[in-house]
């Protein structure tokens, strides 16, 4: 099929009829779509025949490479026995089954149920639901606000992007909905003062206790958070925080989110990050590397605590989704699962790959353009900025926001063959969990180079 168009051709008619997501469409119909026609392992080819080195997994979510023949067949042979039936109607199909019992396996102790969507939006939406059915059955439905963060990123639904703490998302459509509240991400660079990362990780926290305590803790459900904020920038909380923020939610009965829908099935070397960090939650949102991207799915394990009521006290639960448990979806999401346990990719990533990705971000930690490095498994971020003069490792000056150097320096990596995301001037990587030491390497070197690239348009220009 792209071979049955030119480039050209292929921008054209997306111009005409796509509207994408998260995008000016006036704008992108002047300039015209990348087109990607193929991929293998960890690159993607274009149809002009580039071929990029993909450091987002697609988005977030291809965890095991792209053309796994198991993925594949899994998906051929359920089409061929049982391409669809909902899980309405007192109905269920073996693949949600089998997945359902291979998720709790796999989960954290006490992580026995789960609630099926089609993405991590649809998740989070359910955790709305979710969470204040559950204070409803305990005969305290005045316990319905859910406190997230600035900055952080749920889904684009009505209730994700209220959960999300983006003005930007915010700005449309009214949002967010009543019963939602934010306090301020634990970012040290941006927040941090002259704290150290283990005082300002304690600091953070107590914003939360401080925010309850206003609300009132008997008006309070919940408490959200992604283990790592993956679309606010990979900004790796300091190693004190989510301690600090399960002992406040236990002190004050609140129900504990960890949203994995990016963190989940070993992008921070442990089946979820809630793991990598210590805490216990009592739901967790999943959805993209279950599949690894290759059909959409998502959903909400629930910890005991939450299940027992709402299935031995709560009676009919007035929520679904037509493709609830998709049977093809979740036959993906098993051969998925098995092959990350055969490659062994959760261990690799904890005792290899990760460790060798970090060595090499500290190496660029020297960039002239470079002021704080941040790694957490397969996940990493660079932030640009100015030098201050007190050394590698302090922290800098931001370049002033109308400058887009992030921008700038992610242009220059789709020019060499690199996808790095740019948000704001934090530069973002999670490459496939099958990434070999020696593709970092060749990554690392890319980096390197559309750095220098981007520290030399902004010397021409006198950023720097």
């Amino acid at each position: 099929m792209s071979a049955s168009r030119s480039t050209q051709q292929w921008q054209a008619a997306d111009a005409a009829h796509f509207l994408h997501p998260f995008t000016d469409f006036q704008a992108l119909a002047k300039k015209g779509s990348r087109i990607i026609t193929q991929a293998e392992n960890i690159y993607l080819t274009d149809s002009d025949g580039h071929r990029i080195l993909d450091a987002m997994s697609g988005l977030w979510c291809v965890n095991v490479g792209y053309g796994q023949q198991a993925l594949i067949d899994a998906a051929t042979r359920q089409l061929g026995q049982l391409p669809f039936y909902n899980a309405f109607f007192q109905t269920a199909t073996p693949p949600a089954i089998e997945l359902a019992e291979l998720l709790a396996e796999v989960s954290p102790p006490g992580f026995s149920r789960v609630f099926f969507s089609g993405s991590g939006s649809e998740g989070n939406d359910t955790i709305v639901r979710m969470v204040r059915r559950y204070w409803d059955v305990l005969g305290q439905p005045q316990r319905s606000v859910i406190l997230s963060r600035k900055n952080a990123y749920h889904g684009s639904t009505m209730a994700g992007a209220s959960l999300g703490g983006m003005s930007g998302m915010h700005a449309q459509g009214g949002l967010p909905i009543p019963g939602i509240q934010h306090i301020e991400q634990p970012h040290w660079f941006e927040n941090g003062g002259d704290m150290s990362r283990e005082e300002f990780g304690r600091v953070a926290a107590s914003w939360l206790e401080q925010k309850i305590l206003a609300v009132g803790p008997e008006k309070v459900a919940a408490f959200i958070g992604e283990p790592v904020q993956g679309a606010g920038g990979v900004i790796v909380p300091p190693e004190t925080y989510w301690p600090e923020i399960q002992r406040i939610c236990d002190k004050y009965g609140v129900l504990l989110v960890s949203d994995e829908v990016i963190c989940g099935f070993g992008r921070t070397g442990h089946w979820f990050g809630c793991q990598r960090f210590g805490f216990k939650p009592d739901l967790i949102t999943f959805a993209k590397g279950v599949t690894s991207g290759y059909i959409p799915l998502g959903g909400v394990l629930l910890g005991d605590r939450v299940a027992k009521v709402l299935i031995e006290q709560g009676g009919e639960f007035e929520h679904g989704y037509t493709y609830s448990g998709h049977p093809v979806a979740c036959a993906v999401a098993l051969a998925n699962i098995r092959l990350i346990q055969q490659l062994g990719l959760v261990q690799q990533v904890h005792d290899d790959t990760g460790p060798c990705l970090a060595e090499l971000y500290a190496q660029l930690a020297d960039h002239p353009l470079v002021v704080e490095t941040q790694t957490c498994g397969l996940m990493a971020a660079l932030q640009l900025g100015r030098r201050d003069g007190k050394g590698t490792g302090t922290r800098g000056q931001r370049f002033d926001e109308s400058l887009s150097v992030g921008m700038v320096c992610r242009g220059h990596c789709f020019a060499n063959g690199l996808i790095m995301r740019a948000v704001g001037d934090r530069m973002i990587i999670a490459p496939p969990l099958v990434i070999t030491r020696a593709q970092i390497d060749e990554m690392a070197a890319l980096i390197r180079r559309c750095l220098d690239l981007t520290l030399q348009d902004c010397q021409r220009q006198g950023w720097v």
